[in-house]
């Protein structure tokens, strides 16, 4: 079965929107998007090392903003994302039509209608799903347990405003740390496989 990984940037208190710049999601009058640009021209080569880990490509699974936003992107700077013109993107949309995704111009882009879909595309064996950005998708993907692994990387800095990765789609879960980096200006990058159901129990009993 594939797995789906849900691999996000995040404030210290879980905010999610519009990390790489200004114009990137200015909904309920973000004013912080870009808010981790500073930290990544100060990256040292550890965390360079790690983010090429992360960067490897996969098959992507997006949410119907994000796929519009990469879509004009990606394809113009590939060069940055090798590999990201082959894979498939997978874009999920009640509203959208498949000849609308083909109109993105973005090679390899297939339509996803529902949670159904979702699950049909972990059936079979195969590569890893990544998940970027695409906060609503990612609380639907929390809500129905679709998530097997997670890839944070966490920022320094709390917002107070903003979309946030764990919002009402959360369900209870447990999962283990797998790998681990704190790099010089103090991200830490976090790699989290999905382990169970919470467990609970009384400290020094």
């Amino acid at each position: 079965m594939r797995k789906i990984i849900v691999q996000e940037f995040i404030t210290l208190d879980g905010v999610m929107q519009a990390p790489g710049g200004p114009e990137e999601d200015t909904s309920s009058n973000f004013k912080f998007g870009g808010w981790t640009a500073p930290y990544f021209a100060e990256a040292d080569e550890a965390a360079g090392d790690f983010m090429k880990r992360w960067m490897e490509s996969t098959d992507i699974l997006l949410g119907q903003k994000t796929f519009e936003l990469f879509a004009e992107y990606w394809p113009k700077h590939a060069d940055m994302w090798p590999g990201i013109i082959d894979v498939t993107k997978y874009v999920v949309s009640d509203t959208m039509s498949q000849s609308e995704v083909n109109k993105s111009g973005w090679k390899n882009s297939v339509l996803l209608k529902n949670v159904d879909d979702i699950k049909k595309l972990k059936d079979p064996e195969g590569s890893a799903i990544k998940v970027h950005g695409s906060g609503n998708l990612a609380q639907t993907l929390f809500k129905y347990d679709l998530v097997d692994e997670l890839c944070l990387m966490t920022f320094p800095i709390t917002l107070g405003t903003g979309k946030r990765l764990f919002g009402e789609g959360t369900i209870p879960a447990a999962f283990t740390m797998t790998d681990s980096l704190i790099t010089s200006n103090g991200v830490i990058f976090a790699n989290y496989k999905r382990a169970g159901k919470v467990k609970t129990g009384t400290v020094g009993a």
